[in-house]
């Protein structure tokens, strides 16, 4: 694989990218920028395959790295949601043209909506796969019992096992905090494009019900929830890939048409 490409944004701070240039008939359709998940980085099977969908049509395509993930710098547990928001915002503006369809994965779903929320001329259309918005919120720090919440304000950090690596989830403080500076759940959430939410029945880190609560919440002309019975969280199987590229094919045409 090719080495990526680094843009610097200040001598310290440096986010690794693969870029694909439009052509052909490609150029008049909107780019598409994938968003990738807590602690995932852009080699990631729906990063991966997101690149060949958009080269066989000729599309431009981004996918990057945030800071302290992959291979941008900075270390993972200096950063929170907020940093991870402002990476994407840099991405986009400084290595994409015009408005963008986001596909956001799991933590990549709230830093579209972020996006969404900061710089909405930039945005053709969003695709959530497993949305997870305010999940350090309603998921982190709700889930905690009296002892973790009592160590993560104590010691600044709490360890959770993890279903995808030997290592533990090492959650900061700074990370509840700083997400509770971010939360989209909680106040009115216009979105004046196509919304797409992919979701699978079988997730057990993001609950079709977070799908459910998004829907419901965003205030939006064009959403629409597609539930896979027994996709898991994941959601990178050649059924579940087929459907993702199934809905940027139809969201692409409602675009076009202006819906």
């Amino acid at each position: 694989m090719n080495a990526p490409d680094l843009l610097e944004i200040s001598p310290d701070r440096r986010l690794a990218y693969h870029r694909t240039a439009a052509r052909g008939d490609g150029k008049a359709a909107p780019g598409v920028v994938f968003l990738g998940g807590f602690r995932s980085d852009m080699t990631g099977t729906k990063a991966v395959w997101l690149e060949d969908w958009a080269r066989e049509r000729g599309r431009a395509f981004l996918r990057f790295d945030y800071r302290g993930h992959g291979a941008s710098s900075g270390g993972f547990l200096d950063g929170a949601i907020g940093d991870w928001a402002d990476d994407a915002a840099e991405a986009v503006t400084r290595l994409t043209e015009g408005p963008q369809i986001l596909v956001g994965s799991s933590m990549g779903g709230w830093i579209a909506l972020l996006l969404a929320r900061r710089m909405p001329g930039r945005v053709a259309a969003l695709v959530g796969i497993a949305a997870a918005p305010d999940f350090t919120e309603d998921s982190m720090w709700a889930g905690f019992d009296t002892e973790a919440r009592a160590a993560l304000l104590r010691d600044g950090r709490v360890e959770l096992p993890s279903d995808y690596s030997d290592e533990p989830y090492v959650i900061t403080r700074r990370l509840i905090e700083e997400g509770r500076n971010n939360l989209v759940l909680r106040d009115p959430l216009p979105l004046p494009f196509p919304v797409r939410l992919l979701q699978g029945t079988a997730d057990t880190d993001v609950p079709p019900e977070v799908a459910l609560r998004l829907l419901g919440h965003v205030d939006c002309p064009d959403a629409r929830l597609t539930l896979v019975k027994g996709a898991d969280h994941r959601f990178s199987g050649p059924r579940e890939l087929a459907i993702l590229g199934a809905t940027l094919d139809e969201v692409t045409g409602a675009i076009s048409q202006g819906l």
